[in-house]
């Protein structure tokens, strides 16, 4: 909340200008105090977004394929991982 007050003219929609007239009348305040707190909200969300998920490297242990399997063609590995269980 500033010490300066600064005059602009914006333009919204009628219906949402008369919701926020109604608001103000019913909680005894004024257009201007609910529009500064709207603003108010907006950024403070968009300053608290979190940071974009970041996935951790997965590490296993191990040599890799086996040799039956390093040179071998997605369809055969999918029939082995599948083999047995009716796929």
């Amino acid at each position: 909340m500033g010490s300066h007050i600064m005059k602009t003219t914006i333009e919204i929609a009628d219906d949402l200008f008369e919701r926020v007239q109604r608001t103000a009348r019913q909680e005894k305040t004024t257009f201007r105090a609910l529009t500064e707190q709207g603003l108010r909200l907006v950024l403070k969300e968009t300053h608290a977004k979190p940071a974009p998920w970041k996935w951790k490297p997965l590490v296993v242990s191990g040599g890799g394929l086996t040799d039956e399997f390093k040179d071998a063609s997605w369809e055969k590995i999918r029939d082995e991982i599948y083999r047995g269980h009716g796929a």
